[in-house]
């Protein structure tokens, strides 16, 4: 009987010698080495192993007559299982299966040219990683082992926690026979993340499913901390597709973590028997990233590497050496929520009432659900849960699955989107908000609240019990069309949110949503901070903590987010709109008052493109123009379309073109397409000027119809006169669609006209327009709209 297999032995077909984890280790070290990716060394014990400590220790007849009571009675589950514990804890391992351990540890430490090596000791369920059913983190893991007798305690304490609670209730859950499980203990040499950091990665979108992003975790110190989240780590997120493209640099979202721990070894454990330690970060690394942009490259194409060798999705734990700066992969399992997700129905919720902020977060899982408060501070009060109610607490651990699965929702203080909460609440579909930092100071028992995940990154807990709908789209039978069906899209979260639906690209991506919501300040303020009021520039300083400057910033920011909303739907098109605001909302934004004019009539005055080019905001402009450079050129995304809008006279309309060329965005240039927003009157009486100065038009059919009707298109007293299906209206649309065509080029509208009207979207179809955008929980009616009105053309 083979008490030890050495990990480089193992493979793939080895799960039920020694389990998931641990034959995925020996299939990486096999497979994976020549294409790079590095694993530490080490061995494991086998199945067999288990089985006869088992056998030895009279343990098989005594666990079953103790799980029969539980059976009988599952209140005795924190009884049965201390019961279970106890007997190993007086076992001992037959002496040729100590032998083989001591002999391995031995080998190990030549092989590493140490005595007493540094070792993880983790367990390895034969039953765990599987496809159909997550059990990471059932059973426990002990870092900073040195020694043998220290080894063979460990390696006794992963048998017993095959019986902890948690691990008890859960494969209760799954269905799993408790004795038909046993247990392989992987021995790994550590590596010195505690000097460095360490993390998760997933190669899909844990969210939403998205397959062709990998979604990257990070923070200092040893990974057990953003495994059990115990802290907010860092977040990139890289587009795979452009992984190989060596021009350009595919990382669309970075987001710095709180990264309020760090855990080490422990510089005395015998004096306190803990190998391992948490320490408090200093501010000045909690600030900072923790991969560079090189690193985050070389991981991500490290996840790709085994995204593709196993052929499915990946949930990966990764390791950078303090010392050596080297990456190395310490877990891999795959992925077991989004992967196992139907594609054929997309459901989608909508809060259909507002109510008061009262805590924020990461949103995991996009869905609503309300309830009463309900805060328990230790997993040993979780028998006083009550089912439906919102679970409230620091954070979780695997200890805290069994009122989980109970909870209408789930906040945490802490944690990031690859902790434990968050991936168990998306393997059990319940929403959680997690790392808001207050919950458990804010809310109290008994309030009643609702938890949205459904309007972006952020989860909102809002005070009361709010309406909210429930809808399933079906996606299974979607029929094509010749006219292209797209969508307007104002946020990243909303394009990662929608992908999945046949829409074909994005007609009217919106730049104001982030400038609004995550820039927040004025463009011209970040340039000159020195001309704004103290607390504007003290507000500014703390957005721009940690960028070399104001512009740096605003580039970044806006990059990053334009980034995933073209990366959502490439190759299709992406059509982004330059920034649209009026001088009033402009006025709104963070230290804005100072830059912009007192105007009486701010729908018509300074705003679109008659800003790009004044002397008074044109330095501004220039961020807009260098942030979609990136986007395009830097990042990958030639799919984007750059579009203008509020473009009066084509005298102007050359000017803006001649001074985005001047800030490096000039048409023709690597394919770069220019449109034009088509919603004054001048842009179809003059079009076909406009075709000889830009690729297509856009119409905006609410400002086309104020300023043809001369109705302002928020007057409630003249509301029953505003209507797009007008004739006057229909007969610019036509005109446009007419001349744009004859000049060979393209017309699209953007607006829910043909969602609330069918004749609208009829007449479009029969006019020849190229494409509609709308709301994206309007493009599967309006693809149905548009393919009977074909038929019928």
């Amino acid at each position: 009987m083979d008490h030890v297999r050495w990990l480089e032995t193992l493979s793939s077909q080895d799960v039920d010698a020694v389990g998931g984890k641990n034959s995925s280790l020996g299939e990486m070290i096999q497979n994976l080495d020549r294409a790079g990716v590095r694993v530490p060394g080490g061995f494991a014990t086998t199945a067999d192993a288990y089985r006869a400590f088992l056998s030895a220790n009279g343990l098989d007849d005594r666990i079953r007559e103790l799980l029969d009571g539980l059976a009988a009675d599952d209140s005795k589950l924190a009884e049965v299982g201390a019961a279970i514990r106890d007997e190993f804890a007086r076992a001992e391992f037959p002496e040729d299966t100590a032998t083989a351990i001591r002999e391995a540890y031995a080998e190990l430490g030549k092989r590493y040219e140490t005595d007493d090596v540094d070792v993880a000791v983790r367990s390895s369920a034969t039953a765990e990683d599987l496809p159909d059913a997550s059990f990471a983190g059932q059973q426990d893991t002990y870092l900073n082992i040195t020694g043998v007798d220290d080894l063979l305690r460990a390696c006794k304490d992963c048998y017993a926690s095959v019986f902890t609670d948690r691990a008890i209730s859960y494969r209760t859950e799954q269905g799993y026979d408790h004795l038909d499980l046993a247990l392989s203990v992987g021995v790994q040499k550590m590596v010195r993340s505690d000097r460095g950091s360490a993390g998760v990665m997933f190669t899909i979108d844990s969210d939403t499913g998205f397959p062709d992003t990998i979604v990257i975790n990070a923070a200092w110190g040893l990974g057990e901390n953003v495994v059990g989240g115990e802290v907010t780590p860092d977040q990139y997120t890289v587009f795979k597709p452009f992984l190989d493209d060596g021009d350009v640099v595919p990382i669309i979202a970075k987001t710095v973590g709180a990264k309020e721990l760090k855990l080490q070894y422990a510089e005395d454990p015998e004096s306190a028997g803990d190998t391992t330690v948490n320490v408090e970060v200093p501010a000045e690394e909690r600030a900072r990233f923790v991969l560079d942009d090189e690193r985050i490259l070389e991981l991500a194409r490290w996840g790709v590497t085994i995204e593709k060798h196993y052929e499915r999705p990946m949930d990966v734990e990764w390791a950078c050496d303090g010392r050596t700066g080297e990456l190395f992969i310490v877990q891999a399992r795959p992925e077991t929520v989004q992967s196992n997700a139907g594609a054929g129905t997309l459901q989608t919720y909508r809060l259909t009432e507002t109510g008061d902020l009262v805590v924020q977060g990461l949103a995991i899982g996009q869905a609503v659900a309300a309830g009463a408060v309900q805060r328990i501070a230790s997993a040993d009060d979780i028998e006083t849960f009550v089912e439906g109610r919102v679970l409230v607490t620091e954070m979780t651990d695997p200890d805290w699955v069994p009122i989980m699965r109970k909870a209408a929702a789930i906040v945490t203080d802490r944690g990031g989107r690859t902790s434990h909460a968050a991936i168990v609440s998306r393997e059990l579909g319940v929403p959680a908000i997690v790392g808001t930092g207050n919950a458990t100071e804010v809310l109290a028992d008994d309030r009643e609240v609702t938890i949205s995940c459904v309007e972006g990154d952020e989860g909102y807990v809002y005070d009361g019990i709010l309406d909210y709908t429930v809808e399933d789209l079906d996606l299974s039978d979607v029929p094509e069309t010749r006219t292209r069906v797209m969508m307007n899209i104002g946020s990243p979260a909303a394009a990662m949110q929608w992908w999945r639906l046949p829409a074909h690209g994005i007609g009217l991506a919106r730049v104001e949503y982030l400038v609004n919501n995550v820039i927040q300040a004025h463009p011209l303020a970040l340039l000159h901070p020195e001309k704004v009021s103290d607390d504007a520039r003290a507000q500014i300083e703390e957005l721009t903590a940690g960028y070399d400057s104001g512009a740096e910033y605003f580039v970044e920011q806006m990059a990053r987010g334009i980034g995933v909303i073209a990366a959502s739907q490439y190759p299709e098109p992406v059509v982004v709109r330059l920034s649209d605001f009026k001088t009033n909302e402009y006025a709104g934004l963070i230290g804005g008052s100072v830059f912009e004019p007192d105007e009486e009539n701010p729908m018509l005055g300074w705003r679109g493109a008659s800003r790009y080019y004044s002397e008074d905001y044109k330095e501004a402009f220039e961020l807009e123009c260098r942030a979609l450079s990136r986007v395009r050129v830097d990042m990958g995304f030639t799919n984007v379309i750059v579009m203008i809008p509020f473009c009066r006279t084509p005298e102007e309309a050359d000017r803006v073109l001649e001074t985005m060329a001047e800030f490096g965005l000039e048409r023709g240039r690597d394919g770069l397409q220019v449109y034009v927003m088509a919603e004054i009157p001048s842009n179809v009486l003059q079009a076909d000027e406009f075709c000889e100065r830009f690729d297509g038009f856009s119409i905006g059919s609410n400002d086309l119809t104020q300023l043809t009707l001369g109705i302002g298109r928020d007057d409630d007293r003249l509301s029953h006169l505003f209507d797009e299906r007008s004739p006057a209206v229909k007969k610019m649309i036509s005109m446009l669609i007419e001349t744009a065509h004859a000049h060979d080029r393209y017309v699209g509208i953007c607006g829910q006209g043909p969602s609330d009207h069918p004749e609208l979207a009829e007449f479009l179809v029969e006019q020849g327009i190229d494409s509609m955008s709308l709301n994206p929980d309007s493009v599967l009616t309006v693809i149905e709209k548009v393919a009977e009105a074909e038929k019928r053309t």
